[in-house]
């Protein structure tokens, strides 16, 4: 569990980024049929905040890497490295987002030239997620390098975008588009989420090695992750029965520390051949 929480950075990078994207997935097919103007103008002013914390999750991969200029070094390889293929992929994502609102914002950006940013830029992200996602698909340590990392990763991407969607959203009062989908989105994901924590930790026992249970790195395994479907399970109900800013708003908090749970118990299960064998 200590690994879990030495890697809080990257827990923190990797939460909230994948949330950002998931996020400007969400805003993308909204922009694509929102045809209210001043509806628009709402839309890209709160655009903001998922700008804000993609930016935040950059900073705290850089202090992971300790020094800002390793940041730019860890470009050397890209094409041969999933790491600078991520750095490379989330960087293109972020300056692709971030001038896009820019110009959105300042009333410079024509509606069609936008739809087709908007569009490349999600795909972008989705090729980020995509290799971020790789990246921990190392064969050397079999507790990563499997299904569940791939499903916990989208699953953040589902959870975390939707839930801040739909909290900056639903309080423009000029929309025309419709969100009612979204929390049945986030309910049908919660019980994936369950699904594979449940999984996870009944094959657990089955990684090990002769000195050691992959279960022992995380002996709060159980508890984690009763707290944090829990939790999600509060941000499902919020996201149902309330319209409320602040409400909506700590539903996104609750997410994102559920997911954080979960993304802790994930880095925590760091254990190499050499150390484990699978059977």
């Amino acid at each position: 569990m200590n690994t879990g929480l030495y890697e809080l950075p990257l827990v923190f990078f990797t939460v909230l980024a994948q949330s950002a994207v998931g996020a400007w997935l969400v805003f993308t097919f909204v922009l694509l049929n929102e045809k209210n103007t001043k509806s628009r103008t709402y839309i890209h002013k709160v655009m903001f905040v998922i700008l804000a914390l993609l930016g935040i999750g950059f900073i705290a991969s850089i202090m992971h890497l300790g020094l800002p200029i390793r940041a730019f070094n860890s470009l050397n390889r890209v094409g041969s490295s999933m790491m600078s293929n991520e750095i490379a992929a989330g960087a293109i994502f972020f300056a692709l987002a971030g001038f896009y609102w820019l110009i959105a914002i300042l009333g410079k950006m024509p509606v069609s030239l936008g739809n087709v940013w908007r569009i490349v830029t999600a795909l972008i992200g989705i090729l980020f997620m995509y290799v971020m996602n790789q990246v921990y698909h190392i064969t050397s340590i079999p507790t990563w390098n499997n299904a569940l990392t791939s499903w916990s990763f989208y699953l953040t991407v589902v959870l975390g975008g939707l839930t801040l969607s739909y909290a900056l959203l639903i309080p423009n009062k000029q929309r025309e588009y419709q969100l009612q989908h979204l929390p049945s989105l986030f309910a049908i994901g919660v019980s994936l989420v369950a699904i594979v924590a449940i999984y996870q930790g009944f094959n657990l026992h089955n990684i090990h090695s002769a000195i050691q249970n992959a279960a022992d790195l995380v002996p709060n395994y159980a508890i984690m992750t009763v707290t944090r479907l829990c939790l999600l399970s509060i941000v499902a109900f919020l996201l149902f029965r309330v319209k409320n800013i602040g409400l909506l708003g700590i539903s996104v908090l609750l997410t994102l520390v559920a997911e954080g749970i979960g993304r802790v118990l994930f880095y925590g299960l760091h254990m190499t051949y050499g150390m484990a064998i699978g059977g």
